[in-house]
């Protein structure tokens, strides 16, 4: 817009300012945005004049240039926040989460400043999830990240690290006295009753505290600290903080030195398959054997699955180690079956990886029939916990294991609190009564009763039944006595290596 003269101007009341400073022509030009205009450049005159066409055309061409300069300014700030912050709760996330502590811990080492470093996850959030969907986690998710910012101090920082998972950073808390209180105020702000479009719940935290004691910390294993601390939490009864201390320490290092070496003991073939046969109960004969995976450790010798098992899967090789038991056991199996002329069977357990895997019924058959073995003679096992708290529902997966061939067996049945009427949607074919009910019931009616109702409705909807952990003769009979079909334990045979179980076959085939 052009004004020859201010002090004549009708199209809007001039600016005082300008007046009295003796301005009297203006040419104005917007500077425009991508959402709309954020500014306007002005040029000024003490004389009266009309700005030309080329005049005009320099201010719009100085003006886009301006335009250009703030939009890429402001994109790259954008760009930046993206890339440091949740995108759903605005909070830090765990780049941004590291580099302050990462300056936290500097200064802890020039001033001799406490560090505390707070993990913690809301307790049963997964429940959310799947009874009312992911937009009620996010509804969680976003009422809980004002509520723990609200408790700190406006320089801690508040960070989310990805599902519920929540880090606290304060710099300057004395570790002896204040943490805990920390830890209280975070908790009671998650617990305040929360209003979703579901209706009003009530959730609590399981809080874990570190505090930096060495100058060698690092960010990183401060959040492990504080993340192992948070996980004790959770084990004692959720609810609850706990403190990282020297004891946890040690597991910790534990831990970590055995993520490292199953990396390398599954490339290096440490990793063995034991195992155990599985006895029909009419004949006294092995039917089938269930295949166990054992650790060879060059140090520390045999190790049990208790053992690694739950850290394979937490870091993500428990799928590469279960197709690794898989081609071993199938190609060991079908060696049985042609030495022995046999339709030996062989199980396998299952990971909730695989079975959440829409290509693994497929990948199972193509072993097995590499493998040379008999069709119908590979069952996989899962466990009742996969089958009921995976959020993606393997029942359409393992429904297409019977298009391939392949059995399914329910593991430890009787611990997964489920019900043989809800897992009637599931394509099993045979169930497996987990040991604990097994030996129960050697002194206990109560739990004899239970065993003889379970192969009793297991069979009413076409379950072959397997008792497990079978140690006496006296188990045995109480069994047979009420129908089960089969049974693997001590009392047969221990899981062994391949050329032991040999044996026994042979002395069954004779």
């Amino acid at each position: 817009m052009v004004v020859e003269d201010l002090a004549t101007e009708t199209r809007f009341t001039s600016s005082p300012t300008l007046l009295e400073r003796g301005l009297v022509s203006t040419l104005c030009i917007a500077i425009d945005g991508h959402e709309g205009p954020f500014g306007v450049l002005y040029v000024h005159a003490r004389e009266p004049r009309a700005f030309d066409e080329d005049e005009v055309a320099f201010l719009e061409g100085v003006a886009s240039l301006i335009t250009v300069a703030v939009e890429r300014r402001r994109d790259e700030q954008a760009t930046r926040h993206a890339a440091l912050h949740d995108p759903l709760t605005r909070l830090p996330n765990r780049t941004l989460a590291l580099d302050r502590l990462a300056q936290a811990l500097a200064r802890r080492r020039r001033d001799g400043i406490d560090v505390v470093v707070f993990a913690l996850d809301v307790d049963r959030f997964k429940a959310i999830n799947d009874s009312f969907g992911h937009a009620a986690g996010d509804e969680v998710l976003l009422a809980v990240a004002p509520r723990l910012t609200a408790v700190v101090r406006p320089t801690d920082t508040v960070a989310r690290l990805g599902g519920d998972e929540f880090v606290v950073i304060c710099l300057g808390v004395d570790a002896a006295r204040q943490a805990t209180d920390v830890a209280a105020r975070l908790a009671d702000a998650i617990h305040r009753p929360l209003v979703l479009d579901s209706g009003e719940h009530c959730f609590t935290a399981s809080i874990g505290i570190t505090v930096s004691a060495s100058q060698q910390d690092t960010p990183g294993s401060l959040l492990r600290d504080a993340d192992a601390a948070m996980y004790r939490a959770k084990e004692r009864g959720r609810g609850r903080y706990e403190l990282f201390d020297e004891a946890m320490r040690t597991e910790v290092m534990i831990r970590t030195r055995t993520e490292t070496e199953l990396r390398r003991a599954l490339d290096g073939g440490d990793f063995k398959v034991w195992y155990q046969p599985v006895i029909d109960l009419a004949t006294g004969r092995p039917v089938s054997t269930e295949a166990l995976v054992r650790w060879e450790h060059p140090e520390r010798g045999l190790i049990a699955p208790l053992e690694f098992i739950h850290i394979a899967e937490e870091i993500g090789l428990i799928a590469e180690l279960g197709l690794h038991v898989l081609e071993h056991a199938c190609r060991q199996t079908a060696a049985w079956q042609q030495q022995f002329d046999t339709a030996l069977g062989v199980s396998v357990n299952v990971s909730g990886r695989q079975a959440t895997n829409p290509g693994f019924p497929a990948q199972a058959a193509s072993i097995a029939e590499r493998s040379g073995l008999r069709p119908g003679t590979l069952a996989l096992e899962i466990t009742e916990s996969v089958l009921m708290e995976e959020a993606d529902s393997p029942a359409a997966i393992l429904g297409t294991l019977q298009e391939h061939g392949l059995t399914l067996a329910l593991d430890d049945f009787g611990t997964g609190y489920s019900s043989l009427s809800r897992l009637k949607r599931f394509p099993l074919d045979s169930l497996k009564i987990d040991r604990s009910f097994v030996s129960g019931a050697d002194s206990d009616a109560d739990a004899r009763a239970i065993v003889k109702a379970t192969i009793d409705m297991a069979h009413a909807v076409g379950l072959t039944v397997v008792a497990e952990g079978v140690e006496t003769h006296e188990q045995e009979e109480y069994l047979r006595e009420f129908g089960c079909d089969h049974a693997q334990g001590y009392f047969y045979a221990r899981p062994q290596p391949a050329h032991a179980i040999e044996d026994v076959l042979a002395a069954a085939s004779r």
